[in-house]
């Protein structure tokens, strides 16, 4: 699914810099820096311009997920419309928060940090904010996260296929 989206992303964005679409794609929830460092790879981007624009357009919504989807959330939650969509939102995420719960700063590095399906800074964010962590634990937690999903991710994006380009 993350590579149709990121395909996407790519497709209805030609003509765009590549820049800006790596940055966008790591907006995304879902794909977020995962997606944008495999879409600033596949577009050929030197490794420090897309570390940045991706590391960058994945920072923009943790704080204003921390500081408010709980409040919006409450809001949500009082329409009969969005009631089922939040709640489900936070059964789910909350499904995934056990270590992060136990561990807090380094359950929540780990969680965002560790490129699996369901993780990433959105998840994580939210977690945080539902569990009630401290902004000031959580957004250094959320970002130090993302510099190791960063570093994996460049690895699997530009170090392994330029060792089996340089290896042919």
């Amino acid at each position: 699914m993350a590579d149709a989206i990121i395909s996407w992303f790519m497709e209805t964005m030609a003509g765009l810099p590549p820049e800006f679409i790596a940055f966008v794609v790591s907006m995304v929830p879902i794909v977020e820096l995962r997606g944008g460092i495999i879409a600033s790879s596949l577009m050929h981007l030197p490794l420090w311009k897309g570390v940045l624009f991706c590391m960058v357009g994945n920072m923009i919504p943790v704080p204003f997920i921390l500081w408010f989807i709980t409040p919006i959330f409450s809001w949500l939650k009082k329409t009969d419309l969005f009631r089922p969509v939040v709640e489900r939102l936070e059964e789910k995420s909350l499904g995934k928060s056990e270590q992060i719960q136990k561990y807090e700063f380094w359950g929540l590095l780990l969680f965002v940090g560790i490129p699996l399906p369901g993780t990433g800074a959105w998840t994580g964010s939210l977690i945080a904010a539902l569990l009630d962590i401290k902004f000031r634990k959580a957004l250094p937690a959320v970002y130090l996260g993302l510099v190791l999903a960063v570093t994996i991710m460049c690895v699997v994006s530009y170090f392994i296929p330029w060792l089996i380009a340089s290896a042919l």
